[in-house]
């Protein structure tokens, strides 16, 4: 059994979006300067060698990292950003099981943060390994984020 089944249910509402689920992600850790990005390996999320696509795990970091500098404890309120720059280097394959994608966040101001982190399967053996930059969006560069959007209810 994956962590994921235990995942805290208050996180999805802030951290998922289309993207994730696309591809089957879950965020299964979100606190200040972490978040843990989880993945089952799935036939579609292959390439023609049999191992999992270097755009998956990409898209993996790309979320664990630039969660890490946007989390926000009000209810109801959300943090935005967009990936400025990442890089990842690929280490070794994966085929099947859970991949967890873990992003820390490394320095930054205000508007422009730094992450790093990395994919491990798991027997813990490095999978892919990355870091980037990020920009917080207009109203998001406190931590107590803005209203979001998609949580308003419908005018009568």
């Amino acid at each position: 059994m994956s962590e994921t089944d235990g995942a805290d249910a208050s996180i999805t509402p802030q951290a998922l979006m289309g993207y994730h689920e696309l591809l089957g992600m879950q965020v299964v850790e979100w606190e200040e300067g972490r978040a843990v990005v989880e993945l089952t390996i799935e036939p579609k999320h292959l390439n023609r060698s049999g191992n999992v696509h270097g755009g998956v795990l990409a898209s993996m970091l790309d979320s664990a990292l630039s969660l890490a500098g946007l989390h926000c404890d009000v209810p109801g309120n959300i943090r935005r950003g967009m990936t400025l720059s990442l890089t990842t280097t690929f280490v070794g394959p994966a085929r099947q099981g859970v991949l967890r994608a873990t992003g820390t966040l490394r320095g930054g101001g205000q508007k422009t943060f730094m992450t790093s982190g990395e994919i491990v399967d798991e027997q813990g053996n490095l999978v892919a390994m990355g870091e980037g930059s990020f920009r917080r969006r207009s109203g998001s560069e406190s931590s107590q984020g803005v209203p979001d959007p998609q949580l308003r209810e419908p005018s009568e």
